[in-house]
């Protein structure tokens, strides 16, 4: 059996069907205890009693997270339908259906934009909190956004951009402002309300413009609107910047700028996807992650050919997207009698392919986004690893793998592999997230964690897992602890209301 978690692994080439991740039994355990030891600032009543749900609604999750009153806020509410109109104002433009590069707009002649009319600049936000919510965005904020990117876009060239784009910089310290305060537990939430504010009425002027700045701001703002989001709402909150980057032809490999917020905004939707259950996948098709005339079944050659431990990472990404397709498709078929072409014959061959596809991702992997370590601890074995696009993208692997395994068709035979075993996966899933706390690798980690989860019976497992969703909105301030009421339904825990 190869030794898959070591660094000096030679991966298997495509023709591999299966791949392992082995562990390395360890003598005596160099872990601590797990860091997780942050107490949430908020407490499980404010989840356990949520309103009911309606019977027909597609997601289990409780109405609300823990509530501090911003996404409930009249001011915040219609600037939020403003954002949304400016999105869709933008993809329904009727100009040019590309937007340039930034090194392109900023050489752009005078005459070819319309002036911004000027707008008086915003008091109310002391210039020591703008320091403070930069600093914030700088050292917590983008490291999330950047995971996928060893560019650094958003850390490096967006503060940059910024400077001269006050968009922008308002929807940098807006995004930076709202996570100090669901990190710290704070109700009063008129900095990060104010700055959200501010950053839509400076875009306002700018619908116009093909501007890559434009889709940064719009991408950053919808991220915030996320972090304390309504599971239910996720879907409305990105589907501007879906009609968006359809409009203006961006996909996963525009280069540059356009690139990273690209995948930005496509984990997102992802993790959109994995909230309903099987219901949906993405709102962005997945042939529009492509090259404009790619076909799907050329993607394996193409995120190949970048040749980028990146670009393997976001490779993931897609596969999991096709994964969330495939379920969605079936499910359709079968439950609504939706004539998707999705026939037991097709489904098997699409299933096929894409757990080979799958193997291929692991076996093919570079040796950056391999573990440099794995120690085999329970409930679950600790995964580590030193670059942080390993860290989510071995997660989706995982959290595909599971997908498939439950819809495994009856007639597909594969060689005996730990691989075959949705436990197996989900043990994973859990153990990164228990040795890797980075934070945008912890936010990303929710809907696996909900996905792997359930497949767990023991009381122990189930307190892990509890104490780690906990700590992830504790370290993070990104609304997480709605699954826990979610995993508990799962495993039948009955709680007085």
């Amino acid at each position: 059996m190869n030794d898959e978690d070591s660094p000096s692994h030679r991966p298997q080439k495509r023709p591999r069907l299966t791949s392992q991740e082995d562990v390395q039994p360890a003598p005596a355990d160099p872990y601590p205890e797990p860091p997780w030891n942050l107490q949430s600032p908020y407490h499980l009543a404010d989840y356990y009693h949520s309103p009911t749900l309606h019977p027909s609604d597609p997601f289990q999750s409780p109405n609300t997270s823990w509530t501090d009153g911003f996404s409930q806020d009249p001011g915040y509410l219609a600037s939020q339908e403003e954002l949304r109109c400016i999105l869709f104002s933008l993809a329904n433009s009727t100009a040019p259906t590309r937007v340039s590069s930034p090194d392109t707009a900023a050489h752009a002649e005078p005459d070819q934009s319309p002036p911004v009319p000027p707008h008086p600049p915003q008091q109310s936000i002391s210039s020591d909190k703008q320091i403070r919510y930069l600093k914030n965005y700088i050292t917590e904020i983008a490291p999330w956004l950047d995971m996928f990117d060893t560019q650094c876009t958003f850390r490096q060239q967006v503060p940059m951009l910024a400077r001269t784009f006050p968009a922008l910089s308002y929807a940098m310290l807006a995004i930076s402002a709202r996570q100090i305060e669901r990190k710290n537990g704070v109700r009063n939430w008129f900095d990060s309300l104010e700055l959200y504010q501010e950053a839509i009425r400076r875009l306002s002027p700018l619908l116009q413009l093909r501007d890559p700045k434009i889709v940064a701001a719009c991408v950053l703002l919808c991220c915030l609107e996320m972090m304390s989001a309504r599971a239910q709402d996720w879907r409305r909150h990105l589907e501007g910047c879906a009609a968006l980057f359809e409009s203006f032809g961006i996909h996963g490999f525009s280069k540059g700028l356009l690139q990273a917020v690209f995948w930005c905004y496509a984990r997102m939707d992802l993790c959109g996807a994995l909230i309903s259950d099987g219901t949906q996948t993405t709102l962005l098709h997945p042939s529009k992650w492509l090259p404009g005339g790619c076909k799907e079944a050329d993607a394996y050659r193409l995120f190949q050919s970048v040749k980028s431990p990146d670009m393997h990472a976001n490779y993931a990404v897609y596969l999991c997207v096709k994964a969330t397709e495939l379920v969605s498709d079936r499910t359709k078929f079968l439950e609504l009698n939706e004539d998707n072409g999705c026939t037991p014959d097709n489904f098997s061959a699409r299933w096929f392919t894409l757990w080979n596809d799958l193997q291929c991702w692991l076996s093919e992997r570079p040796s950056e986004l391999l573990p440099v370590q794995t120690v085999n601890r329970k409930p679950f074995p600790h995964i580590l690893f030193v670059h942080w696009a390993a860290i989510s993208s071995t997660q989706l692997y995982h959290t595909a793998c599971i997908l498939l395994l439950k819809m495994m068709p009856k007639d597909v035979r594969l060689p005996r592999s730990p691989t075959l075993f949705p436990l197996w996966h989900a043990r994973r899933i859990c153990g990164i997230s228990l040795a890797n706390p980075h934070q945008g690798c912890l936010n990303n980690s929710i809907q696996p964690l909900w996905i792997a989860g359930q497949l767990f019976s023991h009381p122990s497992e189930h307190e892990e897992i509890i104490r780690l969703i906990q700590s992830i909105e504790a370290e993070t301030g990104w609304g997480t602890c709605w699954r826990i009421r979610d995993l508990e339904i799962a495993w039948g825990v009955v709680r007085d209301t």
